[in-house]
Formats: structure tokens, C-alpha cells, sequence
């Protein structure tokens, strides 16, 4: 656990979960990043970044066998986008070969925290397009969303929020942890739900979706699970699903259940829903089943979709970060701590790019590929 201020640290130590965490693992810096990206990335994060390393090595020494790294961060403070982006480029540049996951909140206008959150989720996804195989986009108007529509939660508090993406993140590694019939881990996740490397930002959802300390007294079937985990409501983050189209899904399903129901269901949802899926990658759905359900449920399932919807979250950013950048407010703040104008542009055109690719690729046609194929032949000859 890594922050640039003792507060936090200080809060979990004395919380219900804090004999959990080895008491060598804490790093905390004194002075804070100041929602200031550039802080957490080039000064304070910076002199703090070798003794979180340290630590890491030291676990990373005591796994049998390693697959990977889990980063859970928000884009929109100082410390979570700077030291966190900065954590990941010298992850990867000491462990080249495992796989590197980030668990990112992005910023939202209705629950905004931060003037400047535009500026410092621009320059994160700058870095996690390049150093993540895998970013689960999760924001916090579709987690306030979940719990006030879904859970009738009248006064949501950050804890209610934290519960859900506990849900999909224990969903996620759960055939890590567990047996089942048909596993899945961070590396065939990787290979079957990124067919470009850039375009790994997926959104996640889960099934049954019940409030911290509820049981779920109906019975769940396999047809209800898969029909509520494909629903827009149960996405954490707030961008429509029907607004794009499906390039991947992973459907992780944890219980007692049949393979065959599984696999028939989501070939019903396939077929039904055939336009929401692109139709040059004829078997884009993967599925993962663990015989061991969470605690309290009978079944549950987890999705992951890799749909060109999501560029609809990195226009939100995008377009807020040109109001505020054309006008260069509060850019002061950052060039002080040494950045220059030009990292603002080149994170900005890189964003621009990524909402590019996923749009071409909505509009992409298996019918339009082959034609390409045979004019390359023709080229060929």
C-alpha cells in the first residue's frame, strides 16, 4: 500500500482490515502529491518509487510462481495517476515478461472530486496505453449508479463503492485462487481479450449485484446470471455497452453449474445480439467457470467487455481537458514541478488516437477485410 500522505495509511492500519496487511508493506511519503500528477510522477513519487520497488522484490521473491502484478488506483488524484503510471513503467522494466493489470477509477463529471482531473487522467491513460496489458476502467457514477438504482442504497458511502469492485476483482483472479472446470489467469485473459495491443481497456461487470452484508435469498439460475451480466446496468463504468460494439467479452461464472448451460447461453446471447458484436472475430467470447461460488452466494458470474463503447469515456475526458488546456489553466502547477507543455499534447493526440482506433474498428466489416485481402493480392501478382 503506497501513498504520498500517512492519513490514508493511518485509517486503513486502524480499519477492520488492517492486521491483513504486512506492516512492512505500508510506504507513505509526508507531504502529499496535491492532486498534482506531475508531483506523483516526478518528485515526490519519484524519491518514494525505490523503497515501494524494494518491497515488491521481496514478495516477488517469495511467489512460487509469479503470473503478475495488480495495480488498483484512481486517475483523477495526484498520487494514483503519477506514482501510480510510474510504478507500472519500472514494473515492467524489471519484470519484462509477467503481466501487468491495473484496476483504474476514472474520473466523472458527476462525482468529481478534483478541478484538475482532466488533466490527470489524460496523462495516465497516456502511460497505461503503453505499459498495461490489461486496465479495467471502473468510474464512480456508474458505482453510485449500482447502488442507488440497483441496491436502493439511499446515502452510498466510498466503502459501498469499494465493495463492488472487490466483487469483480476477487472475480477476476478467482481461478487463480480456486479449482475449476475451466480455468482462466491474467495471461489467456490477456491473449483472448486484446486483439490489438493498444486497445486493452475493458469494462467490467458483475452478477448477482447485492449490497455489503446481504444474502441473496432468490435462487439464481446460469440464463438469469448471463442475462444480468450482459445487462448496461450492471457496467462499471458509465459508458453504454449498445453504444459500440463487442471486440471480446470474458464471461468468469463461479459455482456448482453446467459447462453445456454456460456455453449455450452465451451462444443464445451471441446469436440474439449479433450486431453488438464485431463479426471479423467469429469466437470472441471466453468463458472461465470456478466450482467455488463467493461467500453468502450460490453462483455468481463476472464479465469483462472489451467494447468500442468505452470511447465514449476517453471523449468525456478528452473534450474536458481541451476546455481547460486551450486556456492553459492551472498548467502553472504542473510545468513547476518540471513538465513541459509538449507532454500535455502528445498525452492528448495519444488519447485522440485511441478513440480513433476503436471507432474504426466499430465500423470494421469482415466483408470490408476481404476486400482488402484480395486487393492485396491483385498488388501481389
Amino acid at each position: 500500500m503506497v501513498d504520498l500522505e500517512p492519513g490514508t495509511m493511518d485509517s486503513v492500519r486502524s480499519g477492520p482490515f488492517g492486521q491483513i496487511f504486512n506492516p512492512d508493506n505500508f510506504i507513505f511519503g509526508q507531504s502529499g502529491a496535491g492532486n498534482n500528477w506531475a508531483k506523483g510522477h516526478y518528485t515526490e513519487g519519484a524519491e518514494l518509487v525505490d523503497s515501494v520497488l524494494d518491497v515488491i522484490r521481496i514478495e516477488a521473491d517469495r511467489c512460487d510462481c509469479l503470473q503478475g502484478f495488480q495495480l488498483t488506483h484512481s486517475l483523477g488524484g495526484g498520487t494514483g495517476s503519477g506514482m501510480g503510471t510510474l510504478l507500472l513503467s519500472k514494473i515492467i522494466e524489471e519484470y519484462p515478461d509477467r503481466m501487468l493489470c491495473s484496476y483504474s477509477i476514472i474520473p466523472t463529471p458527476k462525482v468529481s472530486e478534483t478541478v484538475v482531473e482532466p488533466y490527470n487522467a489524460t496523462l495516465s491513460v497516456h502511460q497505461l496505453v503503453e505499459f498495461t496489458h490489461h486496465t479495467f476502467c471502473i468510474d464512480n457514477e456508474a458505482l453510485y449508479d449500482i447502488c442507488s438504482k440497483t441496491l436502493k442504497l439511499k446515502t452510498p458511502t466510498y466503502g459501498d463503492l469499494n465493495h463492488l469492485i472487490s466483487l469483480t476483482m476477487s472475480g477476476v483472479t478467482t481461478c487463480l485462487r480456486f479449482p475449476g472446470q475451466l480455468n482462466a489467469d491474467l495471461r489467456k485473459l490477456a491473449v483472448n481479450m486484446v486483439p490489438f495491443p493498444r486497445l486493452h481497456f475493458f469494462m467490467p461487470g458483475f452478477a448477482p449485484l447485492t449490497s455489503r452484508g446481504c444474502q441473496q435469498y432468490r435462487a439464481l439460475t446460469v440464463p438469469e446470471l448471463t442475462r444480468q451480466i450482459f445487462d448496461a446496468k450492471n457496467m462499471m463504468a458509465a459508458c453504454d455497452p449498445r453504444n459500440g460494439r463487442y471486440l471480446t467479452v470474458a464471461a468468469i461464472f463461479r459455482g456448482r453449474m453446467s459447462m453445456k448451460e454456460v456455453d449455450e447461453q452465451l451462444l443464445s446471447i451471441q446469436n440474439k445480439n449479433s450486431s453488438n458484436f464485431v463479426e471479423w472475430i467469429p469466437n470472441n467470447v471466453k468463458t472461465a467457470v470456478c466450482d467455488i461460488p463467493p461467500r453468502g452466494l450460490k453462483m455468481a458470474a463476472t464479465f469483462i467487455g472489451n467494447s468500442t463503447a468505452i470511447q465514449d469515456l476517453f471523449k468525456r475526458i478528452s473534450e474536458q481537458f481541451q476546455s481547460m488546456y486551450s486556456r492553459k489553466a492551472f498548467l502553472h502547477w504542473y510545468t513547476g514541478e518540471g513538465m513541459d507543455e509538449m507532454e500535455f499534447t502528445e498525452a492528448e493526440s495519444n488519447m485522440k488516437d485511441l478513440v480513433s482506433e476503436y471507432q474504426q474498428y466499430q465500423e470494421a466489416t469482415a466483408h470490408e477485410d476481404a476486400e482488402f485481402d484480395e486487393e492485396e493480392e491483385v498488388e501481389d501478382n
